[in-house]
């Protein structure tokens, strides 16, 4: 697979949060970083000039840019910080060291305790995050405490010990802070409960807790304990723009390979994703040609065993979005939701976006392949016969039946070519007739070309639905072409592509580049359409008005149009700037003609 220069790897990337890595021509990795918009934070090291000598070196050294898309700015925060801790490259010093991000963690005991920790041990606990920010943190752990009483000591309280009186309770319990489960003074079944509603509140689904918590701040309002108030509204700020999970981090998914992938006619893409203890280490999207019309499963199946081999995979469980086939040793798992599902999107995110790069990056490099590959999945999309290399597509524009007209323009390669563009000025029809109207213009075009033996396209669109689309056809049957040139309807509301004899119209999928071109030529057609409807009605309006005066012609209409802008302001001009502008022979012809039309009591 050819890698694309620097430049074009720039200009295709996308504008989504997410991760670059830089890498050199030995393929070492030198720097990651994070990123809001990839493109625009990129692009700033290439366009900037740099006072650090160490960021000019890195930039000298750049040969190859690769990223992994995320969904948030958060996301891809906790994904660098993995990456750098990974594989400790080169120009990044920021996170090498050991510190990680907080979690909450839920211990594993009878009356769990709740608290801040940054080590995560397996010994069954429950650990939420990591979060990005420690006070984040500490105000969902106030915001528990407040509305949950909560044991904080370390103490064992099974209930031998508890039936044995080894416990006091201490000063928490008088502060109203804990129930003195110690004592036995609370029961489990509530205690369960209130851990419960805490894992709610944990994974952002606070709702409830937040009216509470707003119901408190009003209370303090209401008896002047504006301090009070003041707190409770500030942690209720931070806990409004707080996000409670992470889709790249999540404990509980160790040690697993997922794959998804995404496919043309042409080629398939497929992206791997590497998770140790929960925290995504690699991402790689391959490229894969079909040779024989392979299926996705085919292909995954191909690439899982090739990815595992080059990358030394030892996972013994993979995540993938359909049933899949590679040995017996794998434990297969197809996420249908939850963070497993999330992480399997975020792969074919990913896949999604590289296809999307190498399309840019291929019209660049080799557009004879995009245009080859575009063409082939325009004949598959649209059921063609053969690849629609020359499309024309035909619009009638007109308001309440005046001045009628028709425009035809064409497409080759997928392209517009705007020098084959043609306007109908429409001769046979009275009136608002679109479908007598697309007939007419139909038959004209094509009869002329079979004439002067010129080439037919392969696919006419015509603008409408049913109605049209049967005009269009009923033109062909008139020149016989009737089969030999594949026609098709689409109408605007749905996006509905119809076809002659089937009343069930086809529907594209909304991102497919069939459609997009589709919707390219019926838009064409119907700003080409507008702009001859609109010139013809203007010269209408002007020569109901001053080409009516005897001796004035085109070119003196147009210099006092450009001086005066309106036949209002002319009608109403003085014989001296008339003359002025149009010397005095002329001047006086429109004077007298706009006089003589006063004097009468017409209207100018």
């Amino acid at each position: 697979m050819q890698t694309a220069t620097l430049d074009i790897q720039i200009k295709t990337l996308p504008t989504s949060p997410g991760v670059y890595q830089y890498y050199d021509k030995e393929d070492k990795l030198l720097y990651v970083g994070k990123a809001k918009n990839l493109k625009k934070r990129v692009t700033s090291y290439f366009t900037k000039n740099h006072d650090n000598y160490k960021t000019k070196l890195l930039v000298r050294k750049i040969y190859n840019i690769k990223h992994i898309v995320v969904e948030t700015e958060t996301d891809a925060l906790l994904l660098e910080n993995n990456l750098i801790k990974k594989y400790l490259p080169r120009f990044n010093v920021m996170l090498k060291d050991d510190k990680t991000y907080p979690w909450i963690c839920i211990k594993k005991e009878r009356f769990s305790r709740i608290f801040l920790t940054r080590t995560l041990i397996k010994d069954g606990s429950e650990y939420y995050g990591p979060y990005t920010s420690v006070k984040t943190v500490h105000t969902l752990l106030d915001l528990i405490k407040e509305l949950y009483p909560l044991r904080t000591c370390t103490y064992d309280l099974s209930q031998e010990k508890i039936n044995n009186g080894k416990y006091k309770v201490c000063l928490e319990y008088h502060l109203g802070n804990c129930k003195g489960p110690c004592e036995d003074l609370q029961e489990e079944k509530e205690y369960t409960e209130n851990l419960e509603a805490i894992r709610q509140i944990v994974k952002g689904n606070f709702k409830d807790s937040l009216i509470r918590f707003k119901e408190q701040m009003m209370v303090h309002a209401e008896k002047m304990e504006f301090e009070d108030a003041q707190r409770i509204k500030e942690k209720i700020e931070i806990l409004a723009k707080y996000q409670a999970k992470s889709t790249v981090v999540n404990p509980k998914i160790s040690n697993v390979d997922v794959f998804s992938i995404i496919s043309d006619e042409s080629y398939g893409y497929i992206n791997f994703l590497q998770l140790s203890h929960g925290s995504i280490i690699r991402s790689h999207t391959t490229e894969i040609k079909k040779k024989l019309d392979e299926s996705d499963k085919e292909l995954i199946e191909l690439a899982i065993i090739d990815i595992r081999q080059r990358f030394s995979s030892m996972s013994r469980e993979i995540f993938v979005p359909f049933e899949v086939d590679v040995g017996e040793k794998l434990k297969i798992t197809i996420p249908q939701l939850g963070d497993k599902k999330k992480i399997v999107d975020l792969s074919l995110r990913n896949a999604k976006y590289y296809r999307q790069e190498r399309f840019k990056q291929i019209k660049i490099m080799d557009p004879d392949r995009h245009i080859k590959r575009l063409m082939a999945q325009m004949k598959k999309d649209l059921r063609l016969p053969e690849e629609p290399r020359h499309i024309e597509c035909f619009d009638n524009s007109n308001i309440q039946g005046t001045n009628p007209v028709a425009a035809c323009v064409v497409f080759k390669n997928g392209k517009p070519s705007k020098k084959e563009y043609r306007k109908f000025n429409i001769k046979t029809v009275e009136g608002a007739n679109d479908f007598a109207s697309m007939e007419e213009v139909v038959y004209r075009r094509y009869k002329r070309l079979t004439e002067e033996e010129q080439p037919l396209p392969q696919l006419i669109i015509v603008d409408g639905g049913k109605g049209q689309l049967s005009s269009g056809l009923k033109a062909l049957d008139e020149l016989g072409l009737r089969g030999k040139i594949a026609i098709v309807g689409i109408a605007k509301r749905l996006e509905e592509i119809y076809y002659p004899g089937d009343s069930i119209p086809l529907y594209l999928d909304k991102k497919s580049e069939s459609l997009k071109v589709i919707q390219h030529l019926r838009n064409e057609a119907h700003r080409f359409g507008i702009t001859f409807h609109r010139q013809k009605r203007s010269k209408a309006a002007l020569e109901t008005e001053l080409d009516l005066i005897p001796g004035i012609g085109e070119k003196t209409v147009v210099e006092l149009l450009k001086n005066f802008r309106s036949v209002k302001r002319i009608s109403d001009a003085s014989i001296e700037e008339l003359i002025e502008v149009i010397g005095n022979s002329r001047a006086t012809k429109v004077y007298n003609y706009y006089l003589s039309k006063k004097n009468k009591g017409g209207k100018t």
